[in-house]
């Protein structure tokens, strides 16, 4: 069987054991004659499916009782919108941390609602850094204080989640969640698609305190309200029962793994072994901070080469998929999500130095 190591930003690689037990699973799910894919998202079956699910992530992050898990559809993308018809419905005003393109898109959702304030922006150094905040920055009549914990795009990330006091801390965590361990009590709502360290795409897992629910206006549509689906079990509507069946499969490889502390020492090695290649070579280039990098996405360039493109040709051939750096950045990136293994890294090392002794 072919598999490769797959470095995209998402939809990213899934871990084996979790494929190999969905495949085995498929046509004859616990015994049923059919699919989860086929069964009804109100049998007893997959009721079973999403309350386990919902319990194992519970375990696995520690979220306190008065949080609300919900299952839903639409990305992260839609939780722009969604975060403010709900919540900036008080004074009308949040507080943004510009930190990428998934902020600042963000901030246009959230400026069709209210006021928005931009408190800091890493934006005059290209996005490179993640800037110091502290609690006199923050409005203290805002709704809410928005940040995204970590950016898949430029590869930095919140080593500090800042203290905004009183006021709710909604976080968009689709590219680091599950990585490492995080006080939950320290966020009003985290958003996260799950294409990258949970599941398959098509779900969006939503953690919200609360109090915070049920804020939304009477022009909210009822799909877009966070009660809808609070109060329904997430099942308000039908939905996407083969996605959370497979991040229940995740969720269980994780917590074989040792939970999110075994998981954070593997992410930290892998991280820890690029970053050491990347910059005792005097080929490779980091352009992220070093106390801003992330250790889920990591950029790199060559710089003064056009040698990109061979690069990620010469790769792909090697079995190392999806190495393209983004557009608005270029070079190379390597997503390392939680799936990828510790031996992926390491092929991946052993292919720079070889592509470095035959063109430096």
């Amino acid at each position: 069987m072919k598999r490769v190591y797959n470095f995209s930003a998402g939809p990213s690689m899934l871990p084996l054991p979790v494929l190999e037990k969905a495949q085995q699973e498929l046509p004859n799910y616990n015994d049923s004659g059919m699919s989860v894919m086929e069964m009804s998202h109100r049998s007893g079956l997959f009721t079973d499916i999403i309350t386990q699910a919902e319990q194992l992530l519970r375990d696995l992050m520690n979220i306190p009782d008065n949080y609300k898990v919900i299952f839903m559809q639409g990305g992260a993308s839609q939780q722009f919108a969604m975060v403010p018809m709900n919540l900036l419905t008080k004074s009308g005003k949040a507080d943004f941390v510009n930190t990428g393109s998934w902020s600042k898109k963000a901030i246009k959702e959230a400026e069709k609602f209210g006021q928005v304030r931009v408190i800091a922006s890493s934006e005059d150094e290209n996005f490179t850094y993640i800037p110091k905040i502290d609690r006199s920055m923050i409005d203290p009549e805002a709704d809410y204080v928005h940040i995204t914990t970590n950016n898949t795009i430029e590869g930095t990330t919140f080593r500090d989640i800042p203290d905004t006091g009183d006021v709710p801390l909604v976080v968009d965590m689709s590219s680091n969640i599950l990585s490492e361990q995080m006080d939950i009590s320290k966020f009003g709502l985290i958003y996260a698609g799950a294409q990258k360290n949970i599941g398959p795409a098509g779900l969006t897992v939503v953690i919200i305190r609360e109090d915070l629910i049920g804020q939304a206006t009477e022009t909210c549509p009822t799909m877009l309200d966070y009660k809808t689906h609070s109060e329904s079990g997430s099942l308000h509507n039908t939905p996407p029962t083969f996605s959370i069946y497979m991040a229940k499969l995740v969720f269980e490889w994780l917590k074989e793994l040792g939970g999110l502390k075994g998981m954070e020492e593997i992410n930290q090695e892998k991280a820890r072994i690029l970053y050491e290649y990347i910059d005792e070579s005097d080929f490779y280039l980091s352009p992220v901070k070093e106390d801003s990098r992330s250790i889920m996405n990591i950029p790199f360039v060559i710089p003064d080469r056009d040698l990109d493109g061979l690069f990620v040709r010469q790769a792909q051939a090697r079995g190392l998929e999806t190495l393209k750096g983004h557009r608005s950045v270029g070079g190379m990136r390597a997503s390392i999500y939680n799936a990828m293994p510790l031996e992926g890294v390491q092929e991946l090392i052993n292919f720079m130095k070889e592509f470095r002794s035959e063109h430096k």
